[in-house]
């Protein structure tokens, strides 16, 4: 999967949020966007809840119609496809 401009941003934003998911926050932290990434399972769980909990968050994005929450939510779309498509 491919994450890149301000999808990769608004990523980077809730790494934080990623600490105890065996070394996922430094992953994204470090990557830059240019090649795929790969992800487990446990990771794409990861990334969906933290995803969510900032998209229904309105201290992180007052504005849905702000194009960092646009990005945020098309990348949720997306991980949640790319999850449905790779185990279920």
């Amino acid at each position: 999967m491919l994450i890149d401009g301000e999808e990769l941003a608004q990523l980077k934003r809730h790494t934080w949020q990623m600490a105890e998911a065996f070394g996922l926050d430094s992953r994204i932290e470090r990557y830059q966007g240019k090649r795929p990434i790969g992800f487990y399972r446990w990771d794409m769980d990861c990334l969906i809840d933290v995803v969510d909990m900032a998209l229904n968050d309105p201290r992180e994005y007052p504005s849905k119609d702000s194009s960092a929450y646009l990005a945020i939510k098309r990348l949720h779309d997306r991980l949640k496809e790319e999850y449905r498509r790779a185990f279920d």
